[in-house]
């Protein structure tokens, strides 16, 4: 089990953050005696899925969503396989646009170097 502490420096966030993920009721820590909380194994991972998703910007909304959906059970299978797919769409759109936008950049870069290279032969 891991403190508050232990858990944010593993996943290089804030405890504001895990505090946050908590009030917004995307994680439920374990607790002691003395009211600190205690993550495990497998709060981790679904922390660092957590981080992941948001890192590839999908809303609170849907995480919230999803972790509810989580906690409800497997009947749920379906509405959270579909936000994760729809999620996914969404991850191929940004993909494209970065291929798109260093495309641009590596026909500046060339074009750049181009002209530098002529100057300095003149």
């Amino acid at each position: 089990m891991y403190s508050i502490g232990e858990v944010a420096k593993l996943l290089n966030v804030t405890t504001h953050t895990l505090r946050f993920y908590e009030k917004e009721k995307i994680i439920t820590p374990e607790r002691t005696e003395n009211g600190d909380r205690r993550y495990s194994e497998s709060h981790l991972q679904w922390l660092g899925f957590v981080i992941k998703l948001k890192e590839t910007k999908m809303p609170l909304a849907q995480i919230k969503e999803y972790a509810s959906l989580f906690v409800q059970g497997d009947h749920t299978s379906q509405k959270r396989l579909g936000l994760l797919k729809n999620h996914q769409d969404h991850v191929q759109k940004q993909i494209q646009v970065l291929i798109d936008i260093d495309d641009m950049l590596r026909k500046k870069i060339a074009t750049y170097e181009e002209h530098m290279q002529k100057r300095d032969i003149t």
